[in-house]
């Protein structure tokens, strides 16, 4: 039973750190798919990791195409929208045995072609404020990564 966290071409350091930081901790794997935005040789991205860095072994993947090739040995996918009109807690994020959790840049989210493509596939977390346009990528991924160990908490002794 896998969680699999991937960053579609990620434009903020913090950002990678922290995610790396939150997959450590629940056992999910990181996946980065280039280009970056940053090197994960910077300082900024091992400090915001902290010393945990070291322990999170991302794998990084050249592309989207040769990642995507590789996406159905990975598990079940799920691509995280503001625009998507299913809300997280609404998706069997429990159900699949292997779950793979795709996140699009800061700047601009997912691809359209991405969100056209996987449109059954999309889910949101909900922003109730009309001023707010979507929630911080680490912040996100936190949120929904473990809304997925809470709906497997009964499968897994959580």
């Amino acid at each position: 039973m896998s969680i699999h966290i991937v960053l579609l071409n990620p434009e903020i350091h913090w950002n990678t750190g922290n995610i790396g930081r939150t997959s450590l901790a629940t056992g999910a794997q990181l996946h980065l798919i280039e280009p970056l935005g940053f090197s994960l040789d910077a300082r900024q991205v091992r400090r915001a990791g902290l010393d945990y860095w070291k322990y999170v072994d991302p794998v990084v993947w050249p592309d989207w195409e040769t990642f995507h090739e590789a996406l159905p040995e990975l598990g079940e996918p799920w691509f995280l929208s503001a625009e998507a009109p299913l809300r997280i807690w609404d998706a069997p994020l429990g159900d699949p045995e292997d779950l793979v959790l795709i996140f699009g840049r800061e700047s601009v989210g997912l691809p359209h072609e991405l969100r056209e493509r996987y449109r059954d596939r999309l889910i949101s977390l909900p922003i109730l404020s009309p001023h707010v346009r979507s929630v911080n990528l680490s912040s996100s991924a936190a949120v929904v990564l473990y809304e997925a160990l809470r709906q497997r908490r009964g499968r897994t002794g959580l």
